[in-house]
Order: C-alpha cells, then sequence, then structure tokens
C-alpha cells in the first residue's frame, strides 16, 4: 500500500485504510493474504556474486594479463624463478582483492541484524510474540522500552514514550514520540514525531503502533536498496596504475621490436638480437611494480594502525593522500556524544562549567574562579534538584586487564592509580539527565551521597506534553517536590524565585530576565532546561502533576551541548592548510550544527548552511552550483547525504565520507573513501567503509591523510626509479644498434641488472620517510596522470643520461681493441657495472621532488642496506670464477672503476646540481614577491 505521508493522516483514517481495529488488530488469515502481496518483513540482499565469480573477476584486469604474458615469456627463456615470482605476485593480488570484496558484500547481512527477531503483535483480538518477518503493513504492534522497532510503524498511543533514533536520522538525543496527525507536507525523518522506524530502539515508555511499511519499503529498506545500487569507486590509484601499465607495456614493447630490427639490419645475428630483445622486452616490463605496490600499501596499513586508523581496503591507503573534502558526521565523530552541562544561570549569575563527558572531574565557575558549593546554597539546590529529577546513572567501568587487577590481590597505591587513570565513566539511561547527574558528581554530590539523605517516593514522568517531569522526596525534615523542564514552561509554574539567597516573589521583571538568559544560552545551541522545587506542607496529598507543579520556586536553568572533541579543531585546521575543505552533514537542528560548525572553524567567512528540506527543493544542478560554498548541512537524510557525495564527486572532488550510524552507510559506500567510527559505528557502517577509525577520533583523518599522502609520493618515488632505470637500460640497447656497435649487454645481464636493482632498492623507497612540507600542498586533482609534475621529464632525462653514460663508458673500454673478443666482454663488463651503479645512485635522487642534495642520503637505512646488498651481489658475479663464465664478466682494473663510478654519477649530480643552480636563480628573481606572501600568510 503506496503512502508516503504517512504522519499526515489521523488514527482513524490509518484504521480505515488497512481495515484494522486497534484493539483486535488482524486476522490470521487477512495478515496471510497481505504477506502474499506485500511479501516478507526483511531486507533483501539483492543480487548475490557466488565466491569463485568474484575470484575469477580479479584476474581479468589488463596488467595482469600483461603479467601473465610475461611469464609465459620467463618460463620460455627458462628463467623460472622469475615465472614463479610473477605468478605469486598475480596470485597474491588476486586474494587480496577477492578478500576485500567479500568483506564488502556482508555490509547488508549486518544491516539485516538490526531487525528485531520478534515483535508482540495483536492477531484476532489476542496478544501474541511471533517472529518479525512476518508483519505485514495494518498489523498492530505493542512497544516498551527495551524493545527495537520491527517496522516503520504510526504510533496510535504514546506513553511518556522516546526513541533511539541517532542511527537512522543523525539525532543525537533520544526523540520524544506522539499519535496525533503532523499536517506538514513534507518532514525531515527526524521531525516526524509520530512514525517509529524499523531498526530503532525505544528508550522509555510505553506505546501502541500500527504496521504502515515493511522490509524494503521501510526507511531501512531504502538504505539497503542504496547501500546494493551503489557502486563502489574506483581509487585513483587503480586507475592510474592501470594507465600506467598500460603505456610501459606498448612503449617497452615498441622500443624492443626497434631494437631488435635496428641489430639485424647492422649485422648482429638474428637469434642473439631475439633473444636479447625478448630479455629487454622483460627487463623493461615492471612485473615487480603491483607487488611493490601492494607492499608498500600493507607498510602503511602497518604505520596506520599504530595511529589508531584500520584500513579494510588496501587502495584506500592512497585514496586518502588526494582527498579534497571530508563529509564529517556531527554526532560521535566531530563531537564526544556526551551531552555535558558547559553553562549554569543561577540566581542572576552566569555560571561556567568545565570537564568532559561524565567523568566527575571538573568545577563550575563564576568569572574564572571555583564556585565554593558549602558556602553556595542556591547552586547546592540546583544541583540537587537535576540529580533528584533523573533516572540517568554514570557508572564507572574498567577494561578487562585492569578489571582482574582490581579483583585480585594487588591493592597497591600503582594498582589504583593506574584504575583510576584507566577508569571509562559510561551512561545508563537519557543522555539529558546524564548531563545533569554528571553535573552534580563533579562538585561532590553523587547518587550515593544524596541516596543518605533524600529517598525518591512518587515520579510524575517527562510528558512531551507537558514538558516537565517531578519526583516527591523525603527527607529529615520532610518532603519537597523537585521539578525540570522547559523553561518557560516551568517558569508559568512558579511563583517564586530563588534570589541572593532566599526565597523571593517572582516579578515580571524577574522572569524577564530567565527569559532572557534562556534565549542567550539557546542562541548559542545549548539545550536549556530549568530547574525548581517547593516543599511539601505537612499532612499535603500530592496526587497528580497539577498539584505537584504549582507554587514552585525557580532555582536556575542549565545549559548543555554535546561538545566538539577537543583535538578536532586542531585537525580541521591542519586540513585547511593542506588543501582539504571539512564538510559537517548531520541529521541535527542547524541552529546546533551551526554552533558547532563556528566552534571548530569549519564554517568559514561567507560559507553558508543547507538544511534538508532546502536541499529537498533543489535537483541535482542547482546543488552542484552551491555545494563548493556549502559547510553544513543539517536535518539531512540517508538520501540527502548521497546526493551531497555525489554533487561533490560531480565538482572533482576526492570525496572521504565519515559516519557512524546506519544512516551513514550509503554515503560511505559511495564516497572515493569511506570511513566509520570503530567505538560508536553500527556493523553495517563499518562494513561499508574502508577505513575504521579506532579512536573515533577525527583528527585520526589527519594521521590517515598524511600516511595516504606519504605512500602515493613513495609510489611515485620508485615508479620514477624503475622507469629511469628501465629507459636508461633500453635506450644502452638501442643507441648501440643506432650506430652500429656491439651488443653493450648480454641478456642474462640485462635480467641480472633488473633482479639486482629493480628489487630491494624499490621496495626500500616504499617505505622512505615523508618530506617536511607533505601537508603544505593542496591535494593533487583526482585526474592527475601519474607522471605529473615533471615526472615524466625526470624520467626521460635521468635515463637518457644513464644509457648515454652507460654506452660511453662502453665505447672508451671496447675502442683500445675493437676487433678482439676479449675486450668485447670487458667492455660489456664496464657498461654492466656502470649500469647498475648508476642505477643506484640514481635511487637516492629519487627521495627528493628536487635533487639528491635536498634530503640526507642516509636517512632511510633500508634503502642504504638495499644499495649495499646491490652492490655486493655485482660484485660477486663480476669476482666470482664460478660466475663469470655464466654472466659473461670479468674483473675490473683501478682505472675502469674510476670510469664507471664517474659515468654512473653524471647522470644524478649533473641534473642534481642544475636544479640546485635553477632553485637559487628562481629564488633570487622572486625574492621580494616570496617575501611579501609570507608576510600575508603569517599576518
Amino acid at each position: 500500500m503506496e503512502q508516503k505521508s504517512w504522519h499526515r493522516l489521523g488514527a482513524e483514517e490509518l484504521q480505515k485504510m488497512f481495515g484494522v481495529h486497534p484493539g483486535a488488530g488482524l486476522s490470521g488469515e487477512t495478515a496471510a493474504e497481505r504477506r502474499q502481496e506485500s511479501g516478507y518483513n526483511e531486507l533483501s540482499e539483492g543480487k548475490t556474486v557466488s565466491p569463485l565469480t568474484l575470484l575469477l573477476n580479479q584476474f581479468k584486469d589488463f596488467m595482469v594479463l600483461v603479467l601473465m604474458g610475461a611469464t609465459l615469456v620467463s618460463g620460455l627463456l627458462g628463467e623460472y624463478l622469475d615465472a614463479i615470482t610473477i605468478i605469486a605476485i598475480i596470485l597474491l593480488n588476486g586474494v587480496l582483492g577477492f578478500v576485500q570484496e567479500f568483506r564488502a558484500e556482508r555490509s547488508l547481512r549486518a544491516l539485516k541484524q538490526l531487525s528485531a527477531p520478534s515483535a508482540k503483535v495483536l492477531r484476532d483480538g489476542k496478544q501474541e510474540v511471533i517472529p518479525a518477518r512476518m508483519l505485514v503493513p495494518g498489523d498492530i504492534v505493542l512497544l516498551e522500552s527495551g524493545d527495537r522497532v520491527p517496522a516503520d510503524v504510526r504510533w496510535l498511543e504514546c506513553s511518556a514514550l522516546y526513541a533511539e533514533e541517532s542511527a537512522l536520522t543523525g539525532e543525537s538525543l533520544p526523540v520524544s514520540k506522539h499519535a496525533e496527525a503532523i499536517h506538514a507536507e513534507e518532514l525531515p525523518l527526524g521531525d516526524q514525531k509520530n512514525i517509529g522506524f524499523m531498526g530503532t530502539m525505544v528508550t522509555r515508555g510505553t506505546g501502541k503502533a500500527l504496521v504502515v511499511r515493511t522490509g524494503m519499503d521501510t526507511e531501512m529498506g531504502k538504505i539497503a536498496d542504496l547501500i546494493q545500487n551503489t557502486e563502489s569507486q574506483e581509487t585513483p590509484l587503480q586507475h592510474r596504475l592501470e594507465q600506467l601499465g598500460k603505456i610501459l607495456i606498448y612503449v617497452s614493447l615498441g622500443l624492443t621490436i626497434v631494437v631488435v630490427l635496428a641489430g639485424i639490419l647492422h649485422g648482429q645475428p638474428a637469434a642473439a638480437m631475439f633473444l636479447a630483445g625478448v630479455s629487454l622486452a622483460v627487463a623493461a616490463i615492471p612485473e615487480g611494480l603491483p607487488a611493490i605496490v601492494t607492499i608498500a600499501l600493507a607498510l602503511g596499513v602497518q604505520r596506520m594502525i599504530k595511529r589508531k586508523a584500520i584500513v579494510r581496503k588496501l587502495p584506500s591507503v592512497e585514496t586518502l593522500g588526494c582527498a579534497s573534502v571530508i563529509c564529517s558526521d556531527k554526532t560521535g565523530t566531530l563531537t564526544q556524544n556526551k551531552m555535558t552541562v558547559t553553562r549554569i544561570w543561577n540566581a542572576g549569575r552566569s555560571l561556567e562549567v568545565t570537564g568532559e563527558g561524565y567523568a566527575p572531574s571538573g568545577h563550575v565557575l563564576q568569572k574564572g574562579k571555583p564556585v565554593d558549593l558549602k558556602a553556595d546554597q542556591s547552586l547546592r539546590r540546583l544541583l540537587q534538584i537535576g540529580a533528584l529529577c533523573s533516572n540517568a546513572e554514570i557508572v564507572e567501568t574498567f577494561p578487562g586487564e585492569m578489571r582482574g587487577k582490581r579483583k585480585g590481590k594487588e591493592k597497591g597505591e600503582d594498582t589504583e592509580k593506574a584504575l583510576k587513570s584507566q577508569s571509562v565513566w559510561e551512561l545508563k539511561g537519557d543522555p539529558t539527565e546524564g548531563a545533569l547527574v554528571a553535573l552534580s558528581s563533579k562538585m561532590g554530590l553523587t547518587a550515593q551521597s544524596l541516596a543518605v539523605t533524600y529517598a525518591r517516593e512518587q515520579e510524575f514522568p517527562f510528558d512531551s506534553e507537558r514538558k516537565l517531569m517531578s519526583v516527591i522526596v523525603s527527607h529529615p525534615g520532610g518532603r519537597m517536590i523537585c521539578t525540570k523542564g522547559a523553561p518557560d514552561v516551568l517558569l508559568n509554574c512558579c511563583s517564586y524565585m530563588l534570589w541572593e539567597g532566599g526565597v523571593v516573589p517572582c516579578t515580571p521583571t524577574l522572569r524577564q530576565k530567565v527569559l532572557e538568559a534562556n534565549e542567550e544560552m539557546a542562541s548559542g545551541a545549548l539545550r536549556v532546561l530549568g530547574m525548581a522545587y517547593r516543599d511539601v506542607r505537612s499532612g499535603e496529598v500530592v496526587g497528580s502533576e497539577k498539584e505537584a507543579e504549582s507554587q514552585l520556586v525557580f532555582v536556575g536553568l542549565a545549559g548543555m551541548i554535546d561538545p566538539p572533541r577537543r583535538e578536532v579543531r586542531d585537525a580541521i585546521s591542519i586540513t585547511r592548510r593542506a588543501g582539504i575543505k571539512t564538510v559537517m552533514i548531520t541529521g541535527d537542528h542547524g541552529t546546533t550544527a551551526e554552533a558547532i560548525a563556528h566552534q571548530l572553524g569549519i564554517l568559514q567567512r561567507g560559507g553558508t548552511v543547507l538544511t534538508g528540506s532546502q536541499l529537498t527543493r533543489m535537483d541535482d544542478d542547482a546543488l552542484d552550483k552551491v555545494s563548493d560554498n556549502v559547510y553544513v548541512y543539517a536535518r539531512v537524510s540517508p538520501e540527502h547525504k548521497l546526493r551531497i557525495v555525489k554533487s561533490l564527486q560531480r565538482r572533482g572532488h576526492v570525496v572521504a565520507m565519515t559516519g557512524d550510524g546506519v544512516n551513514d552507510a550509503p554515503a560511505i559506500k559511495a564516497a572515493d573513501i569511506g570511513i566509520s567510527m570503530g567505538i560508536t559505528g553500527t556493523d553495517v557502517t563499518k562494513e561499508a567503509s574502508a577505513l575504521i577509525l579506532g579512536d573515533d577520533n577525527f583528527s585520526t583523518i589527519v594521521a590517515a591523510i598524511e600516511e595516504g599522502r606519504n605512500i602515493y609520493e613513495n609510489i611515485r618515488k620508485f615508479i620514477r626509479y624503475l622507469l629511469a632505470s628501465n629507459v636508461g637500460e633500453i635506450l644502452t640497447m638501442f643507441f648501440a644498434m643506432m650506430l652500429g656497435l656491439p651488443l653493450p649487454l648480454v641478456p642474462i645481464q640485462i635480467l641480472w641488472v633488473n633482479l639486482v636493482t629493480d628489487g630491494l632498492p624499490a621496495m626500500a623507497l616504499g617505505v622512505d620517510q615523508p618530506e617536511k612540507d607533505l601537508m603544505e600542498h593542496k591535494p593533487r586533482g583526482a585526474k592527475e596522470n601519474i607522471f605529473a609534475r615533471r615526472l615524466g621529464w625526470k624520467i626521460i632525462s635521468r635515463g637518457l643520461l644513464i644509457g648515454l653514460c652507460t654506452l660511453g663508458a662502453f665505447w672508451l673500454t671496447l675502442r683500445t681493441d675493437p676487433g678482439s673478443a676479449q675486450q668485447l666482454i670487458r667492455a660489456q663488463s664496464v657498461a654492466f657495472a656502470t649500469l647498475v651503479m648508476a642505477q643506484l645512485i640514481h635511487v637516492f635522487d629519487c627521495r627528493s621532488s628536487r635533487s639528491v642534495f635536498h634530503r640526507n642520503p642516509l636517512q632511510n637505512k633500508y634503502l642504504v642496506l638495499a644499495v649495499l646488498s646491490s652492490v655486493l651481489l655485482m660484485l660477486v658475479v663480476m669476482y666470482l670464477p664460478l660466475l663469470q663464465p655464466v654472466f659473461k664478466t670479468v674483473p675490473l682494473n683501478f682505472r675502469e672503476w674510476c670510469l664507471v663510478f664517474v659515468s654512473a654519477g653524471i647522470p644524478t649530480f649533473l641534473m642534481g646540481a642544475g636544479s640546485v643552480w635553477g632553485g637559487k636563480k628562481n629564488r633570487s628573481r622572486s625574492g621580494g614577491r616570496t617575501m611579501i606572501k609570507s608576510t600575508k600568510i603569517s599576518a
């Protein structure tokens, strides 16, 4: 039965529409018929892909197919070790990809677990408990505190009913529910107070409701459908590597064919040239590139785990490095998700409250100085009311290992200190009441201390119509009524006010002061509650709320908020310097979201706030036009979040989306990188994400971005190194063939150079330390070519010089006796040593984006060890008699080694000196402008 505006219909109209009586429910036959029409009340998993298909799909990649070709060629050449290595690389990449995709499929299963397992329903006039999947539209369900709502329902009766909906709507507090019709045409989910949503939890009260939507028609079902139909984004790294692989293969094969043909035309034996050409092709194609990328990402993952960031999908690490927008949920991500009283208005004074969360640490300050509670009876009474008129409880818990010590025999002072520092304070009950209980405990008025004096006799629960809660407590001097609630409503119940240490009549002037204080606190996005009390006269019988809530003495106001995390402001400042925009997306109210955004520095001058209702009226084109200037989205739905992410992507941004609720899951999956909260995040969100924050801390994202940027730069470093080396090898052979010279390298030497120089040094570059200014640059563009920022020029220029210098050393050695076979072997040995050393010296140049002179060459110890190992391997094949015939090498004399080192050093040091000279020249030309720019920034 399709009807979207259930909130607009009255109870009688709904009962007629569904043909049900609220006292009897549906008949068993009617329920069975409707189940055939609407299906079971469960979430569909959509089309499932078999694990075998997922595994086979991993081997369709272009680079993988080329690697398979390289395996075949290596096998034909008898290079079985190379073939086995390449096969291992292919299998490793395939298994990693399979595991990632298989785990991603579990997000819908996690979503299904949020469905209630059973439901209390009226059938044929009787109460029954049935599996929730058997519910149908029109069923009458009964719910109470602690129950999970089994379907989307329209409330028919509510008794002080509150529902926790933060996972779906982003609302940070439980929402009061009622059964009255709401006549507004379009309402955000958080404002549909007469609707209960599948998967949300009843936290207080009882209710009777009519099922209006089941299964995939529910709001939770819409999220499931969004997850199913949202395509995961290919990461920029995956795209660039695929692009790079194609370029490398075509260029390498083309040059190799030219080398072979040129050799044959200049009289070289065809068989020898073919063998040399195939060896050159195998050496030129960097078959180890995927493995080194995987290793670099895996090592980056290990470093990130130490910084509390848990990576579920390897390529996502690099994607973070080019993120240009971070879309963050507010509650629990930017804020602590712990309502905290920060301001008090009492007896005409404005007081500040320090301390965070529920821990009993903090003070009440007046003009910066702590208030003495023993001497301040007005403040003491306000704190007493807040703690007594509450059902919340704050409990101290301990980590597992510390709990064991606590129960054991270790009762020493050190253990007690350790317990104190590692304890965690958790809330049981309503967050608003928890904030008041925590406020009292900060000043020493704990539940235990108050229980000695006060005992609760009667409670009048909070009601959404009265907007008040009252309790009657007894104490040695008699009885007292404590009341809290909406300040404007409470003020109308007060005849007196606590003012300057005494009780005075509540005059219009004093009332105006209270209302002004309330307005000031509310304008700062604080949720404000008023406190009042009165003594019960001897013999007085208080039988109703109306009798209790009259002739009260107004005591003061408590303003509370879910406060921002302390470290988030600094983290946002760092991201801004790094050219990354932070956007807050929340289901909370606009005023609250805007206030938090100002406190954190998210909302920039000229930036705007957009609400869900405004977003609904916009089409995608209109949203695209304004999205670059919007910093806060408030009161939004899951569909809105998805639209925001896609709009930013259409604007060319690489989007990171963070969140913890079910409502965040579709947007997290659609984002270029999805980030979930490890502590407060739902399983659905975690399964849809690529990165999990182990400490739920926004600042951890900054650490992950820095790591992602460094990983990408390291990938560029070893691509630069590998390709310049391979270009040097190809051009050495190419120029020799063009000039009609003998082969400067024999096939086995080419393969050996490839093995010695491409392995350990390239891996060591993958763990290189970041450069100092890494987080001072804007993010690279999502479509930036892998060879951007002069990388292509560096590869070609260094490769050209390596090739020319190697060929030069070969020719100088050969020219002393051109016709001698022995001299040819000696010249080839010199060329072999020059090529290896040129590449190993060049690897240090690759560590810097500027030149070899800009970084300490000994800083990366792994690289130093890798280079020394490669030099040793080169010397082994040149000086070990057993291997000399195999590799066609001879030992070199001192003069020849001098030639090798001079020739090998020219490419790196010549270009490095040019970079330094060019940099100095540019700085001298623009020095004045640079100083002016720096002055502006610092100002």
